[in-house]
């Protein structure tokens, strides 16, 4: 079975007995973006990691805004259940941009990146930004090619960023529109698909039928989807219909 989970940013709590000691051998758990394990290099970094490979469970990770990109991008591409993987470790992989996997008759779209939303107070402290945050062309052109591939239906579709409406109705950010948000726009509209999962708001909320926001809690991919049709998605009338579970 696969479990989703929010940002995690290098902390190693969501991963303590108490938030996955429902995950059995076998089973997947994704982390919607920043996952943060991956960021100096140093002696506790791999020691973390190797903590992680020894888990039951297998961590699946897409990247967010808060990401050493550099690092990252050295570990070796490779496929697994149908798409683009990085592999970390052995229990322990990237889920590549604009990729679509099916893991135990599940289908599932994973897009990472975003735009970070603190971008000018980190550039004043210095802190290290990597502008390859936000997917390129070509990563974008990939991911529809792929959908076009599965005929623009999947069964779930994890992101890090949520579509405009969304943010906009979560957040009084005045930038919730960008680059990131118009294209999970575009594909909230064409897309068919029964749940869709995200992480960058740092929110534990079920938002509808159709989206779930996720930050600590640790749920079953299914969860939200009994007793749900397939559906066109759109965001009209969402949001504002949602029902808070957590």
């Amino acid at each position: 079975m696969i479990y989703v989970t929010g940002d995690t940013h290098g902390n190693i709590s969501r991963f303590e007995k108490k938030n996955v000691e429902k995950l059995k051998e076998g089973d997947c758990l994704l982390v919607c973006g920043d996952f943060g394990f991956i960021w100096d290099g140093g002696r506790q970094e791999d020691r973390v990691l190797n903590f992680l490979d020894r888990q039951k469970f297998t961590v699946l990770f897409i990247d967010g805004c808060h990401e050493n990109f550099d690092r990252l991008y050295k570990y070796p591409v490779s496929e697994w259940n149908g798409g683009k993987i990085r592999i970390i470790r052995r229990k322990v992989y990237h889920l590549c941009r604009g990729q679509i996997y099916n893991v135990d008759g599940v289908k599932f779209f994973a897009m990472g990146g975003g735009s970070s939303p603190d971008l000018d107070l980190r550039q004043m402290r210095g802190t290290k930004w990597w502008p390859e945050e936000e997917p390129s062309n070509d990563e974008m052109v990939e991911a529809v090619d792929n959908l076009y591939r599965h005929d623009l239906r999947v069964d779930y579709i994890v992101t890090h960023e949520c579509p405009t409406k969304i943010k906009q109705f979560l957040t009084e950010d005045p930038y919730a529109f960008n680059t990131m948000t118009a294209f999970l726009d575009e594909l909230n509209h064409q897309v068919k698909y029964r749940h869709w999962f995200f992480g960058s708001l740092h929110k534990d909320k079920y938002l509808s039928s159709t989206h779930t926001a996720l930050f600590q809690r640790v749920i079953p991919m299914v969860e939200p989807l009994l007793g749900v049709k397939d559906k066109a998605s759109g965001v009209k009338d969402k949001a504002s219909g949602g029902k808070d579970k957590g």
